[in-house]
């Protein structure tokens, strides 16, 4: 039975996109960014078809999102990079998930290393001007002499260094520059200190079109995987991107009415003359923005506006005309946003009308909509393969492993 309101996931199109990333960065490698649900469109189908796409790594906030990944049977590199003090630090050492470090962190993940009896991957992380997570400039010293300190014990391995840019979206700006050669910096302080990265990151993915001179050893791609563009002006297309996803449901009641009608809460918006009006089955509740009055939504290849309030779970479009039937549409799809080779409006014309961006509009949908994958490649005889802990340990360094041996043998 078809969902009754569904968002179209086209994994080919996640597929291209890392591809066309990898072809812009090489020899930089790519890190498939997946968090918050891979961006509202699922987070192990999107990994999977990332990873077989060619990407080398991926990225998530949480700990909780990286542990879902290892239950799921990836085991490619995996960052996870957001904690609090209450985070699974234990669970992500003994999984071998990469772990970003910005100060306090340090000390919880080495005793996770301790109880686990096997040594941390850590990521230092340096704030390099947006502000958030990330060592200050006066402190970095610092967290890169503990940092080595604890991987000299055998406790840890730095494998990575990276920070985030602010204003890459706006290449016409010229803090990336200064926060490039502040992160140029940092490195330099690191690798004089004896740090000896595996991957340098620092491009996320306006920077992987805009800067490449911010490339490095491997770029952070997140809302370019799901071929949405993180630029003003510029279109996906443009970008050689492809949008995955496609939001759809059917209408559900449709009908004439008077000049003068009222539509929605509030009444804010009347019919100027005599049309119909349809009934769409989608609202806030399932992740639409309440405020975006004016999008667009195509029923029988043609595109009408969202007129009135948007409620918790339906809205109203202005056919514009009258219709010979009262129910000529009754059951007809009905698509929010999609791909442009399909005649489908783009999410980045429903960002515009809720005053926000593209990222904010897909990652919003709730679990009352229904993901649909296309293209998705089955797993070899039905069996996901599952992570060991010999396999995770194969990428940590032997000397680190066989301290902790002289460790308890001491």
């Amino acid at each position: 039975m078809t969902a009754e309101r569904q968002a179209q996931v086209d994994l080919e199109a996640i597929r291209h996109n890392v591809r066309r990333i990898s072809e812009l960065v090489s020899p930089a490698q790519v890190m498939a960014v997946v968090k918050a649900d891979a961006y509202g469109h699922g987070l192990l189908p999107v990994a999977r078809a990332a990873l077989e796409a060619g990407a080398s790594w991926l990225g998530v906030a949480r700990v909780s999102e990286a542990l879902t990944l290892r239950r799921g049977g990836v085991e490619a590199p995996l960052l996870a990079w957001l904690h609090t003090p209450g985070s699974d630090f234990g669970s992500a050492v003994e999984a071998g998930i990469d772990l970003g470090v910005s100060g306090w962190e340090l000390k919880h993940i080495v005793a996770a290393a301790r109880e686990q009896q096997r040594p941390a991957r850590v990521h230092l992380k340096i704030d390099t001007g947006l502000g958030r997570n990330g060592s200050t400039a006066e402190l970095w010293d610092s967290l890169v002499g503990e940092a080595l300190e604890y991987q000299d014990e055998g406790l840890l391995r730095v494998v990575g260094l990276f920070s985030h840019l602010a204003v890459a979206d706006q290449p016409q700006r010229d803090e990336t520059d200064l926060q490039l050669e502040r992160f140029r910096e940092a490195v330099a302080i690191a690798e004089d200190a004896g740090v000896d990265a595996e991957v340098r990151h620092l491009a996320n993915t306006p920077a992987i079109f805009s800067r490449p001179d911010t490339h490095f050893d491997l770029v952070r791609a997140g809302v370019g995987i799901y071929g949405l563009s993180p630029f003003d002006g510029q279109t996906s297309e443009e970008l050689g991107l492809r949008p995955a996803m496609t939001l759809k449901t059917f209408v559900a009641h449709c009908k004439r009415v008077p000049a003068g009608q009222g539509v929605s809460y509030g009444l804010q918006y009347r019919t100027p003359g005599a049309t119909s009006l349809a009934l769409i089955p989608l609202g806030y509740g399932d992740g639409v923005p309440r405020v975006a009055t004016g999008g667009p939504v195509r029923i029988a290849d043609q595109v009408y506006p969202v007129v009135g309030r948007i409620a918790m779970d339906q809205m109203v479009v202005d056919l514009g005309t009258q219709l010979a039937d009262d129910e000529s549409l009754l059951g007809q799809e009905a698509v929010l946003f999609g791909a442009a080779e399909a005649g489908d409006p783009s999410v980045d014309l429903w960002a515009a009308a809720a005053g926000t961006i593209n990222y904010e509009v897909v990652t919003r949908l709730a679990p009352s909509v229904q993901r649909v994958y296309l293209h998705e490649t089955p797993m070899l005889s039905g069996v996901e393969p599952q992570s060991t802990a010999a396999q995770l340990n194969d990428r940590e360094p032997l000397a680190a492993q066989e301290s902790f041996k002289a460790q308890e043998t001491a």
